[in-house]
């Protein structure tokens, strides 16, 4: 079965039905570039008996790109090279026939897709909100590479097309047509074919704006002045952005500058050339893994226990209105559920609800929300004082201080008027869930559940099984976590779970190479360049050093109950003197490692260089890097050792969309698998020689860097 239904009709108009066999999705595979090859070659055959071509699709979305498990597979360049060019030019050949080609697009049209739409001379799409249209390859560490630079640059010009190609921007059909993106807009599917072939008929010389005489590219060319203006600040910018971790938005810039010089047939070679060159960077291949299988492999329920059918949260009770219980009850409430949010006073209550308000009233300013809705979302959040209120909650979330005390007594008393089958749930970051699930009778029904800050704009939740948590409980907490747009992983109870004590090495790190007296600057600087988007410094400051101050006091006295010492660590000085002794805790408090000057930028304190830089400790840039990511996935190794993290999935999703790992290397474990496991064992044996023994590769990585294996 062919991947192209070949239809004609008595008009002589060709339909080519997409349709991969045996695919939910059409994709760019070796199916359809065999079946596209054959159309190709059939219509220029019988192109005198051809009045037109519509192009449509049988599945649900229109088409959805390349496929991504022959990009990441790929292993030699000229081939694919060659390959490429090849269904280019059958794409050409077609756009070049002198028959209106349209494309009836029903569906998502992304990628690839997009690249097929843009090829034909008329494009109308479904008006349906599921549609989407757009070219997300540069979220993939990749470029659009079957076209889609060239006919965006030479259809919207320089400046427009840019945000779609380098910022990965999709649109919904409304705004694709403002946009001049498509050309027609119908209500139904059944009009899409049939008003297609009205313009076909209407329009039988039809050519594309960029071969018609006189063609000009909008908004001018690259030497135009406001080009040329807009254009030489531009890499500086992205360089900027990408702190020079992500090729794919600087190949971009390239391949559409240096194709809007020459014609187009050249264009597409450069941007060929530059697709190429991307599809074979580990970084693609890295980003690829990560953030299209491995998350996809979690939201389909990859961490969820089977067995239990799907369920629905109907209403949440949060416990503290600080920043965090403010967070989760708007990330519930916009999501349609109802929340009761508690504090100890009203007041405290209504101030945590307010943040709700503030954030549904920009998006009211900027047009994407109605006040009607904006109304309905803060209807279903009730502030109160009044433990009273939890009633019919199906789940209690405890986001309250890191006091385990307080966290019990808070926790019990709103345990004793949920529904008897609620789950409960503590947001806490570090401390043990099986030790805070003994504040409730039946422990089976506790959980953690891990936000980050702010909740609205951090993807992650972190799902935190104590030793007795039910996998039921575990399946209905997975459950909330995908109904309110967040992406799950699921851990094993441990002292700080996954990403806190992965996180802490990496503020400890930074902390300890300025005890040792390396520049501040220097090590915030060489933070970013390695792909974290803030230094350890800066974000040692926002967390506050009271608070890990406190958290190390929590600790050690769970510890000293249990007979345990808190192992030792070069960080703990530098953070008890800044402190104990300079009284500069943290942003909150005014005065940390940076200075916060009202009204002006923060700055690196100057005081730091006289307390703590010593001019002959100064290390290089590389050791740097390497000592802020590699203790990160030294530690994520040993969570994966310990059975804390229960898949690599789970490890690399949670180490970027948690704490800022560096996403161009796909993860804390793929960053292992890309520079080669025996490689960095040798190198993580060097800074353990150098810098400290917590660099000493574990067991497991040893293992399996003997055996030749890859954490997949």
């Amino acid at each position: 079965m062919s991947a192209i239904r070949f239809e004609k009709d008595a008009d002589n108009i060709v339909t080519l039905v997409l349709d991969n066999p045996g695919q939910s999705a059409n994709t760019m595979n070796a199916d359809f570039r065999a079946a596209f090859e054959e159309v190709v070659v059939r219509i220029e055959a019988e192109q005198a008996d051809i009045s037109g071509i519509v192009l449509t699709s049988a599945k649900s979305t229109f088409f959805a790109g390349g496929d991504l498990n022959e990009l990441i597979s790929v292993a030699e360049a000229a081939p694919f090279y060659e390959m490429v060019n090849r269904l280019k030019a059958g794409m050409r050949r077609l756009e070049t026939l002198g028959k209106p080609m349209v494309a009836a697009i029903n569906g998502a049209a992304l990628g690839g897709g997009w690249e097929l739409a843009l090829a034909c001379h008329h494009r109308i799409c479904l008006d349906s909100p599921k549609v989407s249209i757009g070219l997300p390859e540069v979220t993939l560490g990749l470029l659009p590479g079957g076209g889609g630079v060239v006919r965006m640059v030479r259809l919207l010009g320089l400046e427009k097309a840019l945000p779609y190609l380098m910022e990965g921007k999709q649109v919904k059909p409304e705004a694709a047509l403002k946009a001049g993106l498509v050309h027609e807009l119908v209500a139904s599917p059944e009009e899409l074919v049939s008003r297609a072939k009205e313009w076909v008929k209407a329009n039988p010389k039809a050519q594309q704006p960029w071969d018609e005489k006189g063609y000009r590219l909008p908004g001018g060319t690259p030497s135009s002045p406001h080009v040329f203006q807009m254009l030489s600040i531009a890499p500086s910018m992205l360089r900027q952005k990408t702190k020079g971790c992500f090729p794919a938005p600087e190949k971009i810039l390239a391949a559409a500058v240096e194709g809007a010089q020459v014609d187009f047939d050249n264009a597409c070679l450069i941007e060929s050339r530059y697709f190429t060159e991307l599809v074979m960077s580990p970084v693609a291949k890295n980003m690829i893994n990560t953030f299209w299988f491995q998350l996809n492999h979690i939201k389909a329920g990859g961490s969820r226990p089977d067995g239990f059918a799907p369920s629905q949260t109907h209403k949440v009770g949060v416990i503290g209105a600080g920043m965090m219980g403010a967070g989760i009850a708007y990330q519930c409430a916009i999501s349609g559920i109802d929340v009761v949010l508690k504090d100890v006073a009203l007041e405290s209550a209504t101030k945590g609800k307010s943040y709700s308000e503030g954030l549904l009233a920009k998006r009211v300013a900027r047009g994407s929300m109605t006040q009607q809705k904006m109304d309905e979302v803060l209807a279903r959040i009730q502030a109160t004082d009044n433990s009273g209120d939890f009633a019919g909650c199906d789940l209690i979330i405890e986001a309250v201080f890191e006091d385990r005390a307080l966290k019990a007594q808070v926790t019990r008393e709103a345990e004793s008027i949920c529904n008897p089958d609620a789950l409960i749930a503590s947001n806490t970051s570090t401390l043990p869930i099986t030790g805070l699930a003994e504040a409730v009778p039946d422990p089976s029904r506790f959980i953690g559940l891990h936000f980050f800050s702010p909740v609205d704009k951090m993807p992650l939740v972190e799902i935190i099984c104590g030793e007795k948590t039910s996998d039921e409980v575990l399946a209905k907490a997975f459950d909330f976590v995908l109904q309110i747009r967040k992406t799950p992983i699921v851990v094993n109870d441990s002292r700080g779970f996954f990403t806190s004590r992965v996180f802490g090495t990496f503020t400890n790190e930074g902390i300890a190479m300025l005890g040792e007296g390396v520049e501040p600057a220097l090590i915030e600087k060489e933070a970013v360049k390695a792909g974290m988007p803030v230094g350890p410094l800066a974000i040692s400051d926002e967390v506050s050093m009271s608070l890990m101050k406190h958290i190390r006091a929590q600790t050690e006295s769970d510890l000293a109950a249990e007979g345990k010492v808190m192992p030792a660590h070069p960080a703990i000085a530098v953070i008890d003197t800044m402190v104990d002794q300079l009284k500069r805790p943290g942003r909150a408090a005014g005065a940390g490692f940076y200075d916060y000057p009202e009204g002006g930028k923060k700055r690196l304190w100057s005081g730091l260089k006289e307390q703590f830089v010593r001019s002959e400790q100064q290390i290089s840039r590389q050791d740097v890097r390497d000592r802020l990511l590699f203790i990160q996935a030294i530690e994520t190794v040993r969570c994966l050792e310990e059975k804390v993290l229960r898949s690599v999935p789970d490890a690399n999703i949670g180490s970027i969309f948690g704490i800022g790992f560096a996403a161009w290397s796909g993860g804390a474990l793929q960053f292992i698998n890309q520079y080669g496991l025996a490689s960095f064992v040798d190198r993580a044996r060097y800074l353990s020689e150098q810098y400290g023994e917590r660099f000493e590769p574990p067991a497991l990585l040893q293992e399996m860097a003997a055996s030749g294996h890859r954490f997949e």
